[in-house]
Protein backbone atom coordinates (compact mmCIF):
# COMPACT_ATOMS: atom_id res chain seq x y z
CA UNK A 1 0.00 0.00 0.00
CA UNK A 2 1.90 3.31 -0.92
CA UNK A 3 1.10 5.56 2.13
CA UNK A 4 2.72 8.31 0.91
CA UNK A 5 0.64 9.00 -1.93
CA UNK A 6 -2.59 8.60 0.31
CA UNK A 7 -1.21 10.81 2.58
CA UNK A 8 -0.33 13.26 -0.12
CA UNK A 9 -3.84 12.86 -1.89
CA UNK A 10 -5.79 13.39 1.89
CA UNK A 11 -3.63 16.59 2.50
CA UNK A 12 -4.32 18.20 -1.14
CA UNK A 13 -8.21 17.78 0.12
CA UNK A 14 -7.65 19.21 3.38
CA UNK A 15 -5.26 21.71 2.79
CA UNK A 16 -8.15 22.77 0.23
CA UNK A 17 -10.64 23.01 2.55
CA UNK A 18 -9.57 25.04 5.88
CA UNK A 19 -6.43 27.38 6.61
CA UNK A 20 -3.57 25.72 7.43
CA UNK A 21 -3.47 25.84 11.10
CA UNK A 22 -7.14 24.78 10.75
CA UNK A 23 -5.70 21.43 9.67
CA UNK A 24 -4.60 18.60 11.96
CA UNK A 25 -2.34 15.51 10.98
CA UNK A 26 -5.21 14.03 12.69
CA UNK A 27 -7.66 14.95 10.26
CA UNK A 28 -4.68 13.61 6.92
CA UNK A 29 -4.55 10.83 8.69
CA UNK A 30 -7.98 9.43 9.26
CA UNK A 31 -8.87 9.10 5.90
CA UNK A 32 -5.98 6.74 5.11
CA UNK A 33 -6.45 5.17 8.26
CA UNK A 34 -2.50 6.26 9.86
CA UNK A 35 -1.30 7.67 13.02
CA UNK A 36 -0.06 11.10 12.45
CA UNK A 37 2.99 9.45 13.73
CA UNK A 38 3.59 8.12 10.26
CA UNK A 39 3.09 11.23 8.64
CA UNK A 40 6.22 12.69 10.54
CA UNK A 41 7.69 9.77 9.70
CA UNK A 42 6.96 10.28 5.30
CA UNK A 43 7.27 14.18 5.85
CA UNK A 44 8.37 15.57 8.71
CA UNK A 45 6.62 18.77 9.65
CA UNK A 46 2.90 19.67 8.48
CA UNK A 47 4.22 22.42 6.47
CA UNK A 48 6.89 19.85 4.44
CA UNK A 49 3.80 17.82 3.98
CA UNK A 50 2.15 21.03 2.25
CA UNK A 51 5.41 21.74 0.53
CA UNK A 52 5.10 18.42 -1.30
CA UNK A 53 1.58 18.54 -2.44
CA UNK A 54 2.12 21.56 -4.13
CA UNK A 55 5.42 19.94 -5.50
CA UNK A 56 3.42 17.28 -6.23
CA UNK A 57 0.93 19.04 -7.79
CA UNK A 58 2.82 21.40 -9.99
CA UNK A 59 6.31 19.90 -10.64
CA UNK A 60 4.74 18.04 -14.51
CA UNK A 61 3.18 21.45 -14.96
CA UNK A 62 6.63 23.05 -14.16
CA UNK A 63 8.68 20.33 -16.34
CA UNK A 64 6.08 21.18 -19.26
CA UNK A 65 6.08 24.72 -19.09
CA UNK A 66 10.05 24.52 -19.18
CA UNK A 67 9.67 22.52 -22.55
CA UNK A 68 7.82 25.12 -24.04
CA UNK A 69 9.95 27.59 -23.33
CA UNK A 70 12.43 25.73 -25.33
CA UNK A 71 10.08 25.86 -28.70
CA UNK A 72 11.02 28.66 -30.69
CA UNK A 73 7.08 29.31 -31.34
CA UNK A 74 5.04 30.88 -28.34
CA UNK A 75 2.15 28.71 -27.84
CA UNK A 76 0.08 29.65 -24.89
CA UNK A 77 -2.49 27.55 -25.83
CA UNK A 78 -0.21 24.61 -24.88
CA UNK A 79 -0.36 26.61 -21.62
CA UNK A 80 -3.06 27.00 -21.16
CA UNK A 81 -4.04 23.00 -21.89
CA UNK A 82 -1.36 22.10 -19.61
CA UNK A 83 -2.82 24.13 -16.49
CA UNK A 84 -6.13 22.65 -16.99
CA UNK A 85 -4.79 19.13 -17.33
CA UNK A 86 -2.97 19.72 -14.29
CA UNK A 87 -6.38 21.31 -12.11
CA UNK A 88 -8.38 18.13 -13.83
CA UNK A 89 -5.59 15.84 -12.51
CA UNK A 90 -5.90 17.83 -8.66
CA UNK A 91 -9.42 19.26 -8.77
CA UNK A 92 -8.55 20.53 -5.14
CA UNK A 93 -5.56 22.82 -6.43
CA UNK A 94 -7.12 26.10 -7.15
CA UNK A 95 -8.74 26.30 -3.73
CA UNK A 96 -5.77 25.35 -2.13
CA UNK A 97 -3.10 27.68 -4.09
CA UNK A 98 -5.97 30.43 -3.13
CA UNK A 99 -5.62 29.58 0.70
CA UNK A 100 -2.51 28.11 1.23
CA UNK A 101 -0.52 30.38 -1.31
CA UNK A 102 -2.25 33.50 -2.26
CA UNK A 103 -3.81 34.69 1.07
CA UNK A 104 -1.55 37.35 3.21
CA UNK A 105 0.70 35.32 5.49
CA UNK A 106 -0.35 32.41 3.89
CA UNK A 107 2.19 29.45 4.71
CA UNK A 108 3.65 28.52 1.43
CA UNK A 109 4.28 31.94 -0.56
CA UNK A 110 7.71 31.91 0.26
CA UNK A 111 8.32 28.47 -0.78
CA UNK A 112 5.85 28.85 -4.32
CA UNK A 113 7.86 32.35 -4.98
CA UNK A 114 11.50 30.56 -4.36
CA UNK A 115 10.45 27.04 -5.82
CA UNK A 116 8.36 27.05 -8.89
CA UNK A 117 6.87 30.41 -9.74
CA UNK A 118 10.20 31.20 -11.75
CA UNK A 119 9.18 27.94 -13.52
CA UNK A 120 4.99 28.50 -14.11
CA UNK A 121 3.54 31.69 -14.30
CA UNK A 122 7.04 33.24 -14.58
CA UNK A 123 7.59 31.52 -17.50
CA UNK A 124 4.91 32.85 -19.12
CA UNK A 125 5.78 36.98 -19.65
CA UNK A 126 8.65 34.59 -22.27
CA UNK A 127 6.09 33.13 -24.29
CA UNK A 128 4.15 36.00 -24.32
CA UNK A 129 7.60 38.02 -25.17
CA UNK A 130 8.60 35.44 -28.28
CA UNK A 131 4.85 35.87 -29.47
CA UNK A 132 5.21 39.21 -29.50
CA UNK A 133 8.42 39.07 -31.52
CA UNK A 134 7.11 36.63 -33.87
CA UNK A 135 3.88 39.10 -34.57
CA UNK A 136 1.22 37.10 -33.10
CA UNK A 137 0.62 38.48 -29.96
CA UNK A 138 0.54 42.17 -29.46
CA UNK A 139 3.13 44.57 -28.89
CA UNK A 140 1.17 46.90 -27.27
CA UNK A 141 0.49 44.45 -24.06
CA UNK A 142 2.80 44.42 -21.01
CA UNK A 143 4.04 40.26 -20.73
CA UNK A 144 3.91 40.28 -17.48
CA UNK A 145 0.38 41.92 -17.08
CA UNK A 146 -0.29 39.92 -20.01
CA UNK A 147 0.18 36.85 -17.96
CA UNK A 148 -1.72 37.64 -14.99
CA UNK A 149 -4.40 38.16 -17.32
CA UNK A 150 -4.22 34.74 -18.57
CA UNK A 151 -3.18 32.80 -15.60
CA UNK A 152 -6.56 34.93 -13.81
CA UNK A 153 -9.06 33.80 -16.68
CA UNK A 154 -7.86 30.19 -16.62
CA UNK A 155 -8.09 30.08 -12.48
CA UNK A 156 -10.65 32.09 -11.16
CA UNK A 157 -13.85 30.13 -12.87
CA UNK A 158 -12.72 27.22 -10.98
CA UNK A 159 -12.33 29.02 -7.61
CA UNK A 160 -15.97 30.04 -8.34
CA UNK A 161 -17.39 27.21 -8.71
CA UNK A 162 -19.48 26.98 -5.86
CA UNK A 163 -21.20 29.75 -7.19
CA UNK A 164 -20.93 29.55 -10.65
CA UNK A 165 -22.50 26.34 -10.87
CA UNK A 166 -26.04 27.70 -9.79
CA UNK A 167 -26.24 31.65 -9.95
CA UNK A 168 -25.02 31.16 -14.20
CA UNK A 169 -26.16 27.11 -14.67
CA UNK A 170 -22.51 26.47 -15.89
CA UNK A 171 -21.67 22.97 -15.62
CA UNK A 172 -18.38 21.99 -14.69
CA UNK A 173 -18.67 18.42 -15.37
CA UNK A 174 -16.60 16.66 -17.47
CA UNK A 175 -17.83 17.83 -20.84
CA UNK A 176 -18.81 21.45 -19.21
CA UNK A 177 -14.96 22.10 -18.17
CA UNK A 178 -14.11 21.26 -21.94
CA UNK A 179 -16.52 24.21 -23.10
CA UNK A 180 -15.48 26.59 -20.42
CA UNK A 181 -11.12 25.93 -21.27
CA UNK A 182 -12.23 26.75 -25.30
CA UNK A 183 -14.13 29.93 -24.11
CA UNK A 184 -11.31 31.16 -22.34
CA UNK A 185 -9.03 30.11 -24.99
CA UNK A 186 -11.16 32.19 -27.46
CA UNK A 187 -10.67 35.19 -24.50
CA UNK A 188 -6.98 35.05 -24.44
CA UNK A 189 -6.69 34.73 -27.95
CA UNK A 190 -8.55 37.74 -28.38
CA UNK A 191 -7.18 39.51 -25.92
CA UNK A 192 -3.70 38.97 -26.81
CA UNK A 193 -3.62 38.87 -30.63
CA UNK A 194 -2.28 41.96 -32.50
CA UNK A 195 -4.70 44.92 -33.97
Amino acid sequence: MDYRQQILDSAEYSFAQSSFDSVSLKDIARPVGITPAMIHYYFGSKKDLLAGVLEQALEPMAVAVGALGQKQDADIEEFVQQLFSTMQLHPNLPLLFFRQVLLPGSPMQEHFLQKLAPRLGGALPELIRKGQKSGCISRSLDPSIAALMVMSLCVFPLLSKPLAQPALGISFAQNGQKKLQQHIMRFIQGGLQSP
